[in-house]
C-alpha cells in the first residue's frame, strides 16, 4: 500500500514593507513617533505679574495702581472738606457782621439827628444861666420863663436819654484824652495835675460811643511851667 503524498506547503509571499508615511514636515511618520518628545520650555520673565484687585478683570488696574487711585481720592476728599469748612466759616462771619452791622445800624440811626439837638439843648442851658438867680424870687414873670424854659430842658434829655444819648460828667474826675478835651489847664495847689476842675462844653455819649468831646479846664501844678492845651479826640462818631 502505497502512502498518501503529503501535499506541498505553499510559502507565504513576503509583504514588502511599507514606506514610511512622510507628513508636511519631511520627517518620516515612524522615525517621528520613534524619537522621544522634546518638552518646550517656556521663557518666564524675571517679574512676575502684579496682583489685581479684581482677578476676573484682566484689564482692570494693578493692587499698587488701586491704593495710589485711593490715595488721591483720599487726598481729594481731605481737600474738598477744608474748603467746606472754610466757606461754612466765611458764610458764618458774614452772617455776624449782617447782625453786628444791623444792630449799629438801630443803635446809631440818630447819630446825625443827636449831633444836631446838642446846639438845642446848649442853648436851653446858656438862657438858664443868663437869668440872675436873686431876680427869680423878685420877678414872679422872670420865674415863670425859667421854669418852662427848664421843664423845656428836661424833657429834651428825656428824650435823648430814651434813645442811648447821655451826659459826660467830668468834673473832679481825672483827665482822660478819648473823652475830654482840654480847653486851658488853671494852676491849682489842692488838685492833682489832670483833675478836671471846669465844664466848658458839656460832652455827650451815644451808647458806648462818644458824641461830642466834654471840653473842659484841668487842674495843673502851680509851680510848674504852662503846658501845651488841647486835647485828643479819636473816638467821636
Amino acid at each position: 500500500m502505497t502512502e498518501p503524498e503529503e501535499a506541498p506547503q505553499e510559502v507565504p509571499e513576503e509583504v514588502p514593507a511599507a514606506a514610511p508615511y512622510s507628513d508636511s514636515s519631511g520627517m518620516p511618520q515612524n522615525e517621528m513617533y520613534a524619537q522621544p518628545p522634546t518638552a518646550s520650555v517656556e521663557k518666564t520673565s524675571p517679574t512676575q505679574p502684579q496682583a489685581r484687585p479684581d482677578p476676573g478683570d484682566p484689564n482692570g488696574p494693578t493692587l499698587q495702581e488701586a491704593l495710589q487711585q485711593i490715595r488721591m481720592l483720599n487726598q481729594e476728599v481731605a481737600d474738598m472738606k477744608d474748603k467746606m469748612l472754610r466757606a461754612l466759616a466765611d458764610v458764618d462771619n458774614t452772617r455776624r457782621r449782617s447782625e453786628r452791622d444791623l444792630k449799629d445800624t438801630a443803635k446809631f440811626a440818630v447819630t446825625a439827628f443827636a449831633r444836631d439837638m446838642l446846639s438845642v439843648s446848649d442853648n436851653l442851658k446858656r438862657a438858664l444861666e443868663a437869668i440872675p438867680s436873686d431876680q427869680l424870687e423878685s420877678n414872679e414873670q422872670l420865674k415863670t420863663i425859667y421854669e418852662g424854659v427848664e421843664a423845656t430842658e428836661r424833657e429834651l434829655m428825656r428824650s435823648m436819654a430814651k434813645n442811648g444819648i447821655t451826659k459826660i460828667e467830668p468834673l473832679d474826675q481825672k483827665f482822660d484824652p478819648n473823652m475830654h478835651e482840654v480847653i486851658l489847664e488853671i494852676p491849682s495847689f489842692d488838685k492833682a495835675p489832670g483833675t478836671v476842675m471846669q465844664v466848658v462844653e458839656t460832652g455827650y455819649m451815644i451808647h458806648e460811643r462818644l458824641l461830642r468831646p466834654a471840653r473842659v479846664a484841668i487842674a495843673k501844678n502851680a509851680m510848674a511851667p504852662p503846658a501845651e492845651s488841647g486835647g485828643i479826640v479819636d473816638q467821636e462818631v
